[in-house]
C-alpha cells in the first residue's frame, strides 16, 4: 500500500465522524463566507455606470426635512449642473395598517432619463408618462410579481404626507440595480399636497467626475448661513450614510465570524485528536519499522488539511452555488439586491480552512512526536 492510499484509509476509517466532522466545518464555512457577503452588501451598496456622476443634494439637518422648491434656479445656474431633478419619497402603502411593499419616488419625468440613463422604457411608455401627470411607471420586478397590467390604477395612502395619489401604470421599465420603485409626477404630489412648494432631496448629473466635488463644495456654500443649509455629495456617499444607520454591524458580524472560527478550530481539533489516540499503536509500529517523527507529523497534517479542505468545498462551494442559482432579491423580499460570493470570499475561506488544518494538527502530532515506541506499544485501542 502506498502512503496516499493509507492515509485514505485511516480517513475512512471511521465513516460516521468523518461525515459529522466534514458537514460540522462545511457548515461553518457556509457560515462564514455567507457573513462575509452580508457584510459586502451592507457596507458596499452596489453601483452601476452612471453612478460616478450623479449628486444628492438634502437637508443638512435630516433627510426628514424637505427642501424648498425655489432652490432649483440657483443650483441650476451652478458651473458643472448639467441637469437638477426633484426626488421625494412617498412612503405609499394600499391600506393604513399593511407595511410598505415596494418605495414610491416623486420625480420630474422630462429629466429623468438624463439622471438615471441606464433605466431602460419603451419609448412610446415613456412618453404616455410624461404627457400624463397621474401616470407612473413600474419596475419589472414588481410588475411581474404583482401581476400587474398597463392601465392599471393604484391607489397610495401616504404614510409621510397627509394625501393620497391614484396613478395608472402606463410603462415599464427594467436595467437598474433595483427594478421595483414606482415613479410618478412631482408635479402630481405637489398638486396633492396643495402647492406644496417642496422636495425632499435634488438629484443632479453633473458633466464630468473631475467636477463632481467641486459642485458638491458649490451647493453647500450657495445656502450656507440659510434656514435650509444642505448637504451635497455623491450616490456612493448618500447610499454610505444609510449604512452608517446599522451602528455596529461591521463590529456584530467581525465577533460572529470569529466565534464560528474558535468554535470550529475546536471542534476539528478534537476530531483530529481522538483519531489520532485511536492510532497510537500504530504509529508506533510505524516508528519502530524507521518512520521518522516528521514523517508520522506529515500523515497527521496531511489528514487534517483534507478533513478542513472537504469542509471548504462543500461549505464554501454550497454558499458559491446558492448565490449563482437562487433570487436572493426575492427572497429577501428586497432587501438585497444582489448576492455575490467573490473569488476573495473563497480565497478567504480556502485561507481559513489551511489555518484551521495547521492548528488543529499541532497537539496531535506533539503527542506523537513526543511518544515512545513502548508507550505507544502499550496502548489500548
Amino acid at each position: 500500500m502506498n502512503i496516499p492510499g493509507f492515509l485514505v484509509r485511516n480517513a475512512f476509517r471511521n465513516k460516521r465522524r468523518l461525515l459529522l466532522s466534514v458537514l460540522g466545518i462545511a457548515v461553518s464555512m457556509f457560515l462564514l463566507v455567507t457573513l462575509m457577503v452580508v457584510l459586502r452588501e451592507l457596507t458596499q451598496p452596489p453601483n452601476d455606470g452612471g453612478s460616478s456622476l450623479r449628486i444628492t443634494v438634502r437637508n443638512k439637518l435630516s433627510l426628514a426635512n424637505p427642501l424648498p422648491a425655489r432652490q432649483l434656479p440657483v443650483i441650476e445656474k451652478i458651473p458643472g449642473v448639467e441637469v437638477v431633478m426633484p426626488f421625494t419619497w412617498f412612503g405609499g402603502k394600499f391600506k393604513e395598517d399593511e407595511p410598505l411593499m415596494w418605495p414610491q419616488f416623486a420625480v420630474d419625468p422630462r429629466k429623468f432619463r438624463k439622471i438615471f440613463g441606464e433605466i431602460r422604457v419603451p419609448e412610446d411608455q415613456y412618453e404616455a408618462w410624461v404627457k400624463d401627470r397621474t401616470s407612473c411607471i413600474v419596475g419589472r420586478d414588481t410588475f411581474k410579481e404583482q401581476k400587474m397590467h398597463i392601465g392599471q390604477k393604484l391607489t397610495f395612502l401616504s404614510g409621510i404626507y397627509p394625501c393620497s395619489v391614484e396613478l395608472t401604470i402606463v410603462g415599464v421599465y427594467e436595467g437598474s440595480i433595483d427594478d421595483r420603485v414606482v415613479w410618478f409626477h412631482h408635479a402630481y404630489l405637489d398638486e396633492a399636497l396643495g402647492d406644496w412648494g417642496k422636495v425632499g432631496d435634488w438629484w443632479i448629473k453633473a458633466t464630468s467626475t473631475e467636477t463632481a466635488a467641486q459642485i458638491c463644495a458649490l451647493i453647500e456654500a450657495a445656502f450656507a448661513n440659510t434656514s435650509d443649509e444642505v448637504r451635497a455629495e455623491s450616490e456612493r456617499a448618500f447610499q454610505l450614510s444609510f449604512v452608517s444607520m446599522w451602528g455596529g454591524i461591521k463590529l456584530l458580524i467581525g465577533g460572529v465570524s470569529t466565534a464560528v472560527l474558535v468554535s470550529l478550530l475546536l471542534v476539528t481539533a478534537s476530531t483530529v485528536s481522538m483519531s489520532i489516540r485511536e492510532r497510537f499503536r500504530e504509529l508506533a509500529i510505524l516508528k519502530a519499522i524507521g518512520f521518522q517523527r516528521r514523517e508520522l507529523c506529515a500523515f497527521i497534517l496531511a489528514e487534517s488539511f483534507g478533513l478542513s479542505a472537504l469542509g471548504v468545498v462543500f461549505g464554501a462551494g454550497g454558499a458559491w452555488l446558492i448565490s449563482r442559482t437562487v433570487d436572493i432579491k426575492s427572497l429577501t423580499n428586497g432587501l438585497f439586491v444582489s448576492f455575490e460570493v467573490t473569488p476573495q470570499m473563497l480565497g478567504t475561506a480556502a485561507l481559513a480552512a489551511a489555518a484551521l488544518g495547521i492548528l488543529s494538527s499541532v497537539f496531535p502530532a506533539m503527542s506523537v512526536a513526543r511518544m515512545s515506541v513502548v508507550e505507544g506499544l502499550r496502548t489500548l485501542d
